[in-house]
Protein backbone atom coordinates (compact mmCIF):
# COMPACT_ATOMS: atom_id res chain seq x y z
CA UNK A 1 0.00 0.00 0.00
CA UNK A 2 2.94 2.32 0.72
CA UNK A 3 4.85 1.69 -2.27
CA UNK A 4 1.59 2.43 -4.13
CA UNK A 5 1.07 5.58 -2.57
CA UNK A 6 4.47 7.01 -3.26
CA UNK A 7 4.84 5.18 -6.71
CA UNK A 8 1.12 7.66 -7.21
CA UNK A 9 3.09 10.77 -5.31
CA UNK A 10 5.83 10.34 -8.05
CA UNK A 11 3.91 10.15 -11.01
CA UNK A 12 1.67 13.45 -9.96
CA UNK A 13 4.81 15.36 -9.22
CA UNK A 14 6.05 14.81 -12.64
CA UNK A 15 2.47 15.71 -13.75
CA UNK A 16 2.37 18.94 -12.55
CA UNK A 17 6.16 19.76 -13.70
CA UNK A 18 5.17 18.87 -16.89
CA UNK A 19 2.29 21.18 -16.76
CA UNK A 20 4.45 24.10 -15.58
CA UNK A 21 7.05 23.85 -18.21
CA UNK A 22 3.92 24.01 -20.74
CA UNK A 23 2.53 27.07 -19.10
CA UNK A 24 6.23 28.18 -19.49
CA UNK A 25 6.80 27.77 -22.96
CA UNK A 26 3.13 29.06 -23.95
CA UNK A 27 3.84 32.19 -22.02
CA UNK A 28 7.20 32.89 -23.67
CA UNK A 29 5.32 31.93 -27.21
CA UNK A 30 2.46 34.53 -26.29
CA UNK A 31 5.56 37.04 -25.47
CA UNK A 32 7.28 36.45 -28.90
CA UNK A 33 3.71 36.98 -30.68
CA UNK A 34 3.16 39.85 -28.94
CA UNK A 35 5.72 41.87 -27.95
CA UNK A 36 8.57 42.58 -30.43
CA UNK A 37 12.45 42.32 -29.25
CA UNK A 38 13.72 45.67 -28.42
CA UNK A 39 16.66 47.93 -30.56
CA UNK A 40 18.12 49.79 -27.87
CA UNK A 41 20.05 52.48 -30.50
CA UNK A 42 16.59 53.40 -32.20
CA UNK A 43 15.02 53.71 -28.98
CA UNK A 44 16.93 56.26 -27.97
CA UNK A 45 16.35 58.44 -30.94
CA UNK A 46 12.65 57.70 -30.89
CA UNK A 47 13.20 59.14 -27.54
CA UNK A 48 15.10 62.09 -28.31
CA UNK A 49 12.69 62.73 -31.22
CA UNK A 50 9.38 62.35 -29.07
CA UNK A 51 10.95 65.20 -26.30
CA UNK A 52 11.61 67.21 -28.77
CA UNK A 53 8.27 67.28 -30.44
CA UNK A 54 7.06 67.40 -26.47
CA UNK A 55 9.35 70.18 -26.26
CA UNK A 56 7.92 72.10 -28.83
CA UNK A 57 4.54 71.33 -27.84
CA UNK A 58 5.12 72.94 -24.13
CA UNK A 59 6.40 76.03 -26.11
CA UNK A 60 3.29 76.64 -28.35
CA UNK A 61 1.40 76.45 -25.37
CA UNK A 62 3.31 78.75 -22.94
CA UNK A 63 3.27 81.28 -25.97
CA UNK A 64 -0.95 80.55 -25.93
CA UNK A 65 -1.15 80.76 -22.23
CA UNK A 66 1.09 84.45 -22.16
CA UNK A 67 -1.07 85.56 -25.12
CA UNK A 68 -4.08 84.56 -23.26
CA UNK A 69 -2.62 86.67 -19.88
CA UNK A 70 -1.96 89.69 -21.83
CA UNK A 71 -5.72 89.74 -23.12
CA UNK A 72 -7.03 88.91 -19.97
CA UNK A 73 -5.00 92.36 -18.48
CA UNK A 74 -6.19 94.74 -21.18
CA UNK A 75 -9.40 93.55 -20.95
CA UNK A 76 -9.18 93.86 -17.06
CA UNK A 77 -7.63 97.24 -17.98
CA UNK A 78 -10.74 98.16 -20.22
CA UNK A 79 -13.49 97.45 -17.53
CA UNK A 80 -11.76 99.76 -14.80
CA UNK A 81 -11.28 102.43 -17.45
CA UNK A 82 -15.24 101.75 -18.18
CA UNK A 83 -15.95 101.67 -14.46
CA UNK A 84 -14.29 105.12 -13.93
CA UNK A 85 -16.18 106.42 -17.46
CA UNK A 86 -19.38 105.61 -15.72
CA UNK A 87 -18.30 107.12 -12.69
CA UNK A 88 -17.65 110.20 -13.85
CA UNK A 89 -21.14 110.06 -15.90
CA UNK A 90 -22.99 109.45 -13.28
CA UNK A 91 -21.13 112.22 -10.84
CA UNK A 92 -18.68 111.71 -8.24
CA UNK A 93 -19.63 108.86 -4.95
CA UNK A 94 -20.61 111.86 -2.19
CA UNK A 95 -20.09 110.50 1.34
CA UNK A 96 -22.92 110.75 3.20
CA UNK A 97 -23.24 113.92 5.99
CA UNK A 98 -22.99 112.01 9.31
CA UNK A 99 -24.97 113.01 12.53
CA UNK A 100 -22.91 113.73 15.23
CA UNK A 101 -24.43 112.09 18.37
CA UNK A 102 -23.63 112.68 21.93
CA UNK A 103 -23.67 109.42 24.60
CA UNK A 104 -22.25 108.90 27.76
CA UNK A 105 -20.10 106.12 28.46
CA UNK A 106 -22.72 104.58 30.48
CA UNK A 107 -24.55 104.63 27.22
CA UNK A 108 -21.90 103.36 24.96
CA UNK A 109 -21.57 100.57 27.32
CA UNK A 110 -24.77 99.72 27.86
CA UNK A 111 -24.69 100.14 23.40
CA UNK A 112 -21.96 97.18 23.08
CA UNK A 113 -22.50 94.91 25.89
CA UNK A 114 -26.47 94.87 25.78
CA UNK A 115 -29.42 95.12 28.20
CA UNK A 116 -28.08 91.70 29.88
CA UNK A 117 -25.47 93.55 31.55
CA UNK A 118 -25.23 96.68 33.79
CA UNK A 119 -22.05 98.48 34.23
CA UNK A 120 -22.00 101.42 35.50
CA UNK A 121 -19.22 103.17 34.42
CA UNK A 122 -18.48 106.84 36.47
CA UNK A 123 -15.07 108.44 35.89
CA UNK A 124 -15.39 110.88 38.45
CA UNK A 125 -16.53 108.35 41.69
CA UNK A 126 -12.75 106.98 41.73
CA UNK A 127 -11.12 110.64 41.25
CA UNK A 128 -9.12 112.14 43.81
CA UNK A 129 -11.44 115.28 46.10
CA UNK A 130 -9.22 118.26 45.91
CA UNK A 131 -9.60 121.84 47.22
CA UNK A 132 -9.01 125.04 45.63
CA UNK A 133 -7.04 127.25 47.75
CA UNK A 134 -7.65 131.36 46.77
CA UNK A 135 -4.83 133.69 47.24
CA UNK A 136 -4.97 137.02 47.97
CA UNK A 137 -1.76 137.91 46.44
CA UNK A 138 -2.23 137.47 43.25
CA UNK A 139 -5.52 139.07 43.09
CA UNK A 140 -4.24 142.03 44.94
CA UNK A 141 -1.43 142.44 42.27
CA UNK A 142 -3.62 142.55 39.29
CA UNK A 143 -6.20 144.89 40.40
CA UNK A 144 -3.81 148.19 40.50
CA UNK A 145 -3.84 150.17 37.20
CA UNK A 146 -3.38 148.55 33.94
CA UNK A 147 -2.00 151.53 32.08
CA UNK A 148 0.85 152.01 35.17
CA UNK A 149 2.19 148.66 34.28
CA UNK A 150 2.20 149.02 30.49
CA UNK A 151 3.69 152.58 30.55
CA UNK A 152 6.23 150.56 32.84
CA UNK A 153 6.70 147.41 30.42
CA UNK A 154 6.77 149.39 27.30
CA UNK A 155 10.95 149.66 25.69
CA UNK A 156 14.08 147.76 26.34
CA UNK A 157 13.91 148.88 30.04
CA UNK A 158 10.50 147.73 30.59
CA UNK A 159 10.82 144.05 29.19
CA UNK A 160 14.16 144.24 31.34
CA UNK A 161 12.07 144.79 34.40
CA UNK A 162 9.95 142.26 33.58
CA UNK A 163 12.05 139.55 33.49
CA UNK A 164 13.82 140.67 36.29
CA UNK A 165 10.68 141.09 38.88
CA UNK A 166 9.50 137.20 37.75
CA UNK A 167 13.27 135.97 38.51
Amino acid sequence: CDFVKSLLLQIGQEMLEEEAQEAETEKMQYMEEHCPALSIPGCTQDLQELCRKLHKQIDLVDEERYDMDIKVTKSNKEIYDLKLKIQDLNGRFKKPVLKKVRMSADAMLAALLGSKHKVSMDLRANLKQVKKEVKDEVGEKQTGDWRKNIEDKTGMGGRKKMFETEA
